[in-house]
């Protein structure tokens, strides 16, 4: 059924959210282990509070390497310098890194290592369903609430870095409502900006430092009405990061992903190394589903992969195109299985994912990004468009 004139709202946070820390301390350690053996299993979890940050979880490897507490820890304050934490409540010279990290259980190990097992083929790590969704509304091929909403965040936090504006902290939030007529947004009704500030900063003064920033991002002539503009709805936004409250690795996986415009399996990517896939297979059906809108063949399209600890190819495969597709979604979902191998190492080797790339997707979306020369998001590719249209049409 087509879509009616309706409103949808997407949300983001900024890298110096309590949650996004403790994100980006997760994969930051799953970096530091596959820089060491890019065939390590890692799912770290962190915890971050007033100047203290928690880890834990289980790791190993398996070529020899030792990557010690210590380096862990070191991790951790890198990751939060870089935000650029330096406050009296979560400093990252200051805080306090506990580390719980342990080796991973034999019985998991036994199920998911090729040559061991049932079925003698590397397996997924766990059981689980995983969704990819595109749509041609944006550039990137994702919802433009989500878009919009982390790019007013993105260039927020450099005119921080850069000096620009020293009245902004890193905690921040962003939400975006658009007015569609059908699938395609048609204006903006209302912007929400939180930000975290410097003791001193008026209300006004900030509102004048995001208000450009909102401008340029959003197509001309879309910027809210002035009573829909929202900046700091509370007032004062001094204390916050994980001071103001507790963080934890996972939390924010609707911000992660599509923004509530598609289903999610309901694993978090972060702190997971490429055998898990509750991060691999949402990679890979992300890239399918950018191919199919790209091929021409949908304009919007939504795959559900379904898996069995231990067991390495898929239980199901479903495509739906709702009812934007050119072709039967049986024959794309057949040209998906072709194309593409979707067992643990036929994602991990085709989207290049044993390498140390997590870093930058921990802040600002796993997707919607611009694959880069250093081997990152390279499930933003749409190299198998091309070949998908052929096997389809």
């Amino acid at each position: 059924m087509p879509l009616k004139s309706h409103e949808f709202t997407s949300e983001s946070v900024a890298e110096g959210h309590p949650d996004k820390v403790a994100d980006q301390i997760s994969d930051a350690i799953v970096d530091l282990f596959l820089t060491k053996d890019p065939s390590s299993k890692v799912a770290v979890e962190t915890l971050c509070t007033t100047n203290r940050v928690v880890l834990a979880g289980e790791v190993r490897t398996n070529n020899g390497a030792v990557v010690t507490p210590e380096e862990m820890n070191a991790a951790a304050r890198a990751v939060v310098r870089k935000i650029g934490y330096e406050q009296e409540g979560f400093h990252w010279q200051n805080m306090t890194v506990d580390n719980y990290v342990h080796g991973q259980s034999a019985e998991i190990a036994q199920g998911v290592e090729e040559g061991q097992g049932l079925f003698k083929e590397e397996g997924a790590g766990d059981q689980g369903i995983m969704f990819g969704y595109a749509t041609d509304e944006t550039p990137e091929l994702m919802p433009a609430t989500l878009v919009y909403s982390h790019q007013i965040l993105q260039k927020l936090a450099g005119l921080r870095h850069s000096g620009q504006n020293p009245q902004l902290e890193p905690d921040a939030k962003s939400q975006v409502t658009l007015q569609y007529e059908g699938s395609r947004p048609v204006g903006v009704n209302a912007v929400v900006v939180s930000h975290q500030h410097k003791a001193g900063v008026s209300q006004d003064e900030l509102r004048e430092i995001i208000r450009p920033v909102v401008k340029e991002v959003l197509p001309e002539g879309w910027f809210p009405p002035e009573d829909k503009f929202y900046i700091n709805p509370t007032g004062s936004f001094v204390i916050g990061g994980p001071d103001g409250d507790t963080g934890l690795t996972g939390r924010k996986i609707i911000v992660d992903t599509y923004g509530g415009a598609a289903p999610h399996g309901g694993g978090a990517f972060s702190g997971k190394d490429p055998s898990k896939v509750d991060r691999s297979a949402a990679y890979a059906t992300r890239y399918l589903a950018k191919n199919i809108v790209a091929a021409g063949l949908a304009s919007r399209c939504t795959i559900q992969v379904s898996y069995a600890i231990g067991v390495a190819q898929p239980l199901s495969i479903y495509v739906d195109t709702h009812g934007t597709g050119q072709a039967d979604e049986a024959r794309i979902a057949k040209a998906v299985r072709e194309l593409f191998d979707l067992s643990p190492k036929g994602i991990r080797t085709h989207l290049k994912l044993a390498n140390a790339i997590y870093g930058p997707t921990a802040a600002y979306g796993h997707f919607g990004r611009t694959p880069g020369t250093d081997g990152t998001f390279t499930w933003e590719k749409t190299d198998l468009a091309s070949e998908l249209k052929r096997l389809v049409n």
